[in-house]
């Protein structure tokens, strides 16, 4: 007898058409959620059930974590898959889902948490003897920046300790290849978070 096990997609497109057809393979039953945009979409045809989360506006759907949460619980979900991108990064979705009693497909909440703090991540990483980069404490004025950037060697990547996504990870980095350059752009970037120096 085949024990009965269900899967929640949090994602779309090919990703979620990835993990729905690996999950066939094996016998698992899927869960895809979808947005008004997506109702037609292959993820959403190829799932065993659909759940409706939200406007085609992604705040209001695939980065719904309420929702999401409703979903899985509505279809009996066993676990959730987050896919790559909206909420796979998301240490405090993870939670949810774990406090839900369902199993996340991820990371340990806390790992996450740990990575998505990149000076922390580092710092975990030492007693490894891994080899990395250069790098700088946390840079919270001009005059660290231009010191640190001197300390490294240019060129420099200028980026956030911590961020809720990878996304906005990759929007705020800058690489910088002179003094001038370096100072004048940290002015402009620096704004509600420390930056790094690799």
């Amino acid at each position: 007898m085949q024990i009965k096990f269900i899967v929640l997609i949090a994602n779309r497109g090919e990703i979620a058409v990835r993990v729905i057809r690996t999950c066939q393979e094996l016998g698992i039953e899927t869960v895809a959620i979808y947005s008004d945009a997506d109702k037609e979409a292959l993820h959403a045809q190829l799932a065993d059930v659909c759940y409706h989360v939200g406007t085609e506006d992604a705040f209001d759907s695939y980065l719904n974590r309420e929702a999401i949460i409703d979903a899985a619980k509505t279809t009996e979900a066993d676990a959730v898959h987050p896919g790559y991108g909206f909420l796979s990064e998301d240490a405090d979705f993870a939670q949810m889902v774990v406090d839900a009693g369902m199993t996340w497909i991820g990371p340990l909440p806390e790992t996450i948490k740990l990575v998505g703090d990149k000076d922390a991540a580092r710092t975990s990483m030492v007693p490894s003897g891994i080899p990395m980069a250069k790098d700088s404490a946390p840079l919270t004025s001009n005059g660290m920046a231009i010191k640190a950037a001197a300390e490294v060697g240019y060129p420099v990547i200028l980026k956030p300790v911590s961020s809720a996504s990878a996304s906005l990870q990759l929007r705020w980095l800058r690489v910088f290849t002179t003094q001038i350059s370096a100072l004048l752009n940290f002015c402009l970037t620096w704004l509600r978070t420390n930056f790094i120096l690799n």
